[in-house]
């Protein structure tokens, strides 16, 4: 099992536009520029965004997308499942046809494991995601301020 491209693009473009939520909508071209993914790609994504109701498009001059609902109402889940993206660790994609048509003995070790998967995506919200996001921006803005602060000195009084 793993989670390709497509669901990683996707959770990152979504964390893009909750980063910036509040400020009006934000553009395919912002997002595939501060992200590094391709703008024809992000088009077809968020293309099925939209269809599963998580964004909103703006048309026109300053158009662009916003967050159809609240950052504390969309789940990782929710966005990786809009785009199609399977989370399966079975080797039958759940069909029970493993081995030789037959479930084999290892299926409800992997198909717990997907619902285990699932179930933490769907505890992860867009909220969760920038609260972290911000967390590790202030973090980065400390240390860089603190390695630019002169040494203190130390001084000796002599009486």
């Amino acid at each position: 099992m793993r989670l390709t491209t497509k669901g990683r693009f996707t959770v990152t473009a979504m964390l893009d536009i909750a980063m910036r939520h509040g400020h009006g909508p934000v553009t395919l071209a912002g997002i595939s520029r501060r992200q590094e993914i391709s703008l024809s790609y992000l088009e077809q994504l968020f293309g099925r965004l939209r269809r599963h109701n998580l964004v909103d498009s703006v048309r026109g001059p300053g158009g662009g997308y916003t967050l159809a609902r609240d950052l504390d109402k969309i789940s990782v889940a929710e966005i990786i499942s809009a785009v199609d993206e399977p989370l399966d660790a079975t080797q039958c994609g759940g069909l029970e046809n493993c081995q030789d048509e037959h479930r084999c003995m290892t299926h409800e070790l992997w198909a717990t494991l997907n619902d285990k998967i699932y179930e933490y995506l769907d505890s992860v919200t867009l909220a969760d995601l920038v609260a972290t996001q911000r967390a590790r921006l202030e973090q980065k803005r400390f240390d860089v301020l603190r390695d630019k602060r002169p040494d203190s000195k130390e001084v000796s009084v002599s009486a």
